[in-house]
């Protein structure tokens, strides 16, 4: 594996990220002084279940835990590791780096919408323990998805923003999801090339399982083999 790519690809998805941060920082200002977006940090209500993330978003989350008081740490695996039993009940097979992909995708992509387990990076004080590495789902989280187009990519909201409106034709919270995401998927495959040589469009997991593998350990090439 090609470690300086691996970093310089890691480090593009990071201003990615904050290109991200950039656009949700000035719909909460345009809101300012309303009700219209409660959305902030240290709110938790959707910080529940299990979230997919691509592996972009499953690296940055290891190097930024291995920052983490060990204790805190250790706590953290053990609330990911609870969620094992369930998977393994569902895919007995299932092993690091636990990769979504390699499973029949209808029975990932429709888990259970009222999972009410909080996620394993949530510190006991609510607050997310690795905030600035969290992963691009929950910087997006809360808000629709409307390209300066007008294509909508993501038609709701947070049930605790926008009371009593619809607000997918404010021009405040438009955005270039279409240039953004094209971006990720980018990304995504050159992280593909590195790891296997190919590049690969879809690679995800779920945030829990992303502190349970060891990365720099994995055969990647065997990794996706369907199971």
């Amino acid at each position: 594996m090609d470690n300086n790519r691996l970093r310089q690809t890691l480090a593009d998805y990071r201003t990615l990220l904050q290109e991200v941060d950039t656009w949700f920082a000035g719909c909460v200002a345009a809101a300012a002084g309303t009700e219209r977006i409660a959305c902030r940090q240290g709110c938790n209500e959707c910080c529940r279940g299990l979230f997919d993330i691509t592996l972009l978003d499953a690296f940055l989350i290891q190097e930024a835990v291995n920052d983490l008081e060990k204790t805190i740490l250790e706590a953290a695996r053990r609330r990911a590791a609870l969620r094992l039993p369930e998977l393994h009940r569902l895919w007995p097979d299932f092993s690091p780096p636990y990769l979504l992909n390699t499973l029949p995708e209808q029975e990932w992509t429709e888990m259970p919408e009222d999972d009410t387990i909080p996620c394993p990076l949530l510190g006991e004080d609510g607050f997310c323990l690795i905030y600035q590495a969290r992963p691009m789902t929950c910087r997006l989280h809360g808000l629709p998805h409307v390209d300066h187009s007008g294509a909508i990519f993501l038609d709701t909201w947070c049930s605790r923003n926008f009371p009593g409106e619809t607000p997918l034709a404010d021009p405040s919270l438009r955005w270039f999801f279409r240039q953004a995401f094209a971006g990720e998927a980018a990304l995504i495959r050159q992280l593909g090339e590195i790891l296997t040589g190919t590049p690969r469009s879809e690679m995800d997991t779920f945030i829990p399982l992303a502190l349970l593998s060891d990365y720099a350990a994995i055969d990647w090439q065997r990794a996706f083999a369907p199971i």
